[in-house]
Formats: C-alpha cells, structure tokens, sequence
C-alpha cells in the first residue's frame, strides 16, 4: 500500500469509531443542528491551522466546495436519521455498499463497462442486504433505507472528490467544504427552530470527539489522499469501515448482531470483495490450473503413443 492508502485506511478507522459517538450525541442535540455543529467546529479547527493557505484558495475551489458539502450534508443527515432506527453495525455494513455504487455510477456516467465480477459481487451484495434488513414478515426499517442512501451518495462523492481533487488545491478544498456542509446545518436547524446546543457533558464530549477526529481529520486527509489513488481502491479501503465500526460496537457498547445478520454482512463483504478481487482470482486459478491440464494431456498423449507402439 502507498503512504496515501495507509492514511485512507486511518480515516476509516476514525469513520467506524464515529457511528457510537454520533448515537450518544444523538441524544444531545437534532439531527440538523448536530450536523451543523459537527462540521462547523471541525471547520473552525481546521481553518485555526491551515489560515495562512486557506487566503489563497481560488473561486474554482470555493465551488467546488460548496457542491462537496451539499453531498457531505446530505450523507450525513441519512447516516444521522437513519442511526435513530437501526444499529451501529447494521449502518456501517451497508454504507459499505459505496465500493459497489462506485463502479456502477461510473458505468452509468462514465461509460465504463461493468465486467463480470462487478454482477458477481452486486448479487452477492444484494442477498447479504436482504438478510441483515428484511425481517418476517417482510418489512424493512427506515434506517436501513437511509444508510443504504447513504452509500450512494458516498459514492457520488467519492467520484466527485477525484475529479476536484485533482484540479484544485486538495486541503483547501477538504477544509471549505466543512465550513459549507456545517453552514447548510445550522441553516436548516434554523429554519425547523431546532437550532439548540447540548445540554450535557457527555453530548459536547461525543460532539467535539466527532467534530475533530470522525470530521476535520477525515474530510481533509481524504482528498489530500485520494489525490495519489484510484476511486475504486479507495472503495476497497473504505471496506473496513464496517469492520471497524461492529468491533468498536462490540468492545464499547456490547452490540452484537443476530446470526441472521452475520451471515448478510459476510455476504456484503464476500459482493465486496470479489468485485475487487474477483478476476484477479480467477487469473490465479485459471494459471495454477493450466500446467496441470498441460501434463494430463502430455500424458495422455504419451500413453496413446506408447500403446501404438
């Protein structure tokens, strides 16, 4: 892995540790204000150290931030609302669905053919949704749906973020985009009347944890490292967030899923993974497999000859 990838693989670390820490400050403050918050001190932080830089950003890259925050806006009030009806790992497995919805958008806007492993894993991810959500009788819970939303918006951002990434400064836009994302919080906090501050100790603690860590790290460290990467390996780093995220629901707060929903998310994973992997194992197969059928022929070959001899 380059250094850029081992720097992606620490922000998915950050991303599975900040689903506990939006649930507890969940019960501090709204959806929309949270947001706001969240991304405005993560803002603030960034902008006390990175000012000097951020003078010479460009009007190219204020646009491009305010369209990254619009989507970073939009996938966290999905991730946010949809937390309030489903489990820490039952949301993190399905925004892993964003590995997947990146080579489907780009086979969509990009025009690039969907190779086989790509259907292979789709299949593979579909059953796993299905066992992890569906419930008997069949139904499906709200949060689900907005987690998987989530994902797809992730996904967009994802390809946004490598077009931008590499036309404009990649720090400048990872810091304005947080100062558009936070303020599109706060105004639609205002607009609802919810605009109100946490009331406890542990709220602010979860909110500034969030804001610093699960936030200003992350939405910055991405598209500086992104820059040096592929959308699609970014996808596949991003395949640990889920595992992050269920062995911190594990350690800190006992989430355990039903077996139901280790199977599914083993299935998620398995989609994952062989629309990564998948023609490269069967390269592999395919190769270990030809010297042997090379020797049964030879020696068929050599029997057939020694019995016409």
């Amino acid at each position: 892995m380059k250094k850029s990838e081992w720097v992606l693989l620490a922000v998915t670390l950050c991303w599975g540790a900040s689903y506990l820490l939006l649930k507890v400050a969940l019960g501090a403050v709204n959806e929309f204000m949270l947001i706001g918050l969240r991304f405005g001190f993560a803002f603030l932080v960034s902008a006390v150290f990175l000012f000097p830089r951020l003078r010479k950003a460009t009007w190219k890259t204020v646009k491009y931030a305010a369209l990254q925050g619009g989507l970073l806006f939009a996938i966290g009030i999905s991730v946010t609302f949809g937390l309030k009806t489903t489990t820490t790992a039952n949301a993190s497995f399905l925004i892993s669905l964003t590995v997947i919805f990146v080579p489907i958008l780009s086979a969509l806007f990009l025009r690039q053919r969907m190779k086989p492993q790509l259907k292979a894993g789709i299949a593979f991810a579909i059953a796993g949704i299905g066992l992890m959500t569906l419930k008997i009788p069949l139904s499906m819970q709200p949060g689900d749906l907005l987690c998987i939303l989530a994902a797809l918006l992730n996904a967009t951002y994802v390809l946004f973020t490598s077009k931008a990434a590499k036309s404009v400064d990649s720090i400048n836009l990872g810091v304005l985009q947080l100062a558009f994302a936070g303020g599109y919080g706060l105004l639609f906090a205002t607009m609802a009347g919810q605009a109100t501050l946490p009331a406890t100790s542990d709220g602010w603690a979860a909110l500034l944890a969030l804001s610093v860590i699960g936030t200003a790290f992350c939405y910055i460290a991405q598209p500086a490292a992104q820059k040096h990467t592929t959308p699609s390996r970014v996808g596949l780093i991003f395949t640990m967030e889920p595992v992050f995220a269920a062995l911190f629901g594990f350690l800190l707060a006992g989430e355990l899923l039903k077996s139901q929903g280790y199977a599914g998310a083993a299935l998620v994973l398995t989609g994952v993974l062989v629309s990564e992997y998948g023609s490269k194992w069967y390269a592999a197969l395919r190769k270990k497999r030809l010297p042997t059928a090379a020797a049964e022929v030879a020696s068929l070959n050599e029997r057939t000859h020694g019995g016409g001899a």
